[in-house]
């Protein structure tokens, strides 16, 4: 039995008429230690879809299995981070961080949760700013510190949530690096969702499209078969990445041609409107 099971998931938004169906039918496994790539284009249910497998959102068909069990609720065992890096501004680093083990391991003392935090930031390379406030951060650093809290908790399975997409590319070339020795240490079970298959080639043990919606589903899976560890520089030369990229780049540009709406489909016609003038009777010119 997988590790991580998504069961004819399907899920969507609104009622009646105004009813928006945005993943439909959602079938995957993924192994014990699997690092998977979700890919797919914006607004085709990503977001909605990593919500489901954090459990903070419900679908409304099918079921999801975390080793054996149903996942209900968030919980521990998922460790989630978010795009944004939803970290809270009146607290340091080692608070931010802190406060995520205090909930999930209430029994450790003072000193061994000071220790706790302090390995897990030092393994992202934050130490030195350790108090420092988000605001004091770059955006690089800050999603360091998702990535400390997430692996903190030392959940069962971490989740990403495109958490590299808001970086300039210098930045987050490095944490891709970064990422992918952390994921070596241990072989925590990883989904990641982004837009970006070279990024999805460089840390993925398989890459799944995600088809554009609506009534969103999971394409076939694209094997990565490329050494560990991964160099980009040495990548990009390296036959069996071209051929795995093409694979999926060709397959999403044919799944986006074919959801594209006919020649001649229902037009919406616009209001014929003209902007106002503004300006004093004076200063206007006649026509």
């Amino acid at each position: 039995m997988a590790f991580f099971t998504l069961k004819g998931v399907g899920h969507g938004y609104g009622r009646g008429h105004k009813r928006s169906e945005v993943l439909a039918d959602i079938e995957l496994e993924v192994d014990e230690g699997e690092f998977i790539a979700i890919v797919g284009f914006s607004g085709s249910g990503k977001t909605t879809l990593i919500s489901i497998m954090a459990g903070l959102i419900q679908p409304d068909a099918g079921s999801v299995l975390l080793d054996g069990e149903p996942v209900t609720a968030p919980g521990p065992d998922r460790g989630l981070v978010f795009q944004n890096y939803s970290l809270l501004p009146w607290l340091t680093v080692r608070g931010n961080v802190e406060l995520a083990v205090a909930q999930v391991f209430p029994r450790l003392s003072r000193q061994e949760r000071r220790e706790h935090v302090e390995r897990y930031v030092e393994l992202v390379g934050l130490t030195a700013a350790l108090e420092k406030r988000p605001s004091e951060l770059s955006g690089g650093m800050r999603q360091r510190v998702a990535v400390a809290r997430g692996l903190a908790i030392e959940p069962k399975m971490l989740l990403l949530d495109e958490p590299l997409s808001a970086l300039d590319a210098l930045t987050r070339g490095t944490l891709q690096t970064e990422i992918e020795e952390i994921w070596a240490r241990d072989r925590r079970t990883v989904v990641l969702i982004t837009n970006d298959v070279d990024e999805a080639i460089l840390l993925a043990d398989r890459i799944i499209p995600l088809k554009p919606g609506p009534r969103a589903t999971l394409g076939p899976a694209f094997p990565v078969r490329l050494d560990r560890p991964r160099d980009r520089t040495a990548m990009n030369h390296d036959p069996e990445f071209k051929k795995i990229r093409n694979e999926v780049m060709s397959y999403l540009i044919e799944v986006g041609e074919a959801t594209r709406p006919e020649v001649g489909a229902e037009v919406i016609p616009l209001p014929d409107l003209e902007p106002a003038d503004l300006r004093p009777p004076t200063q206007r010119f006649v026509r």
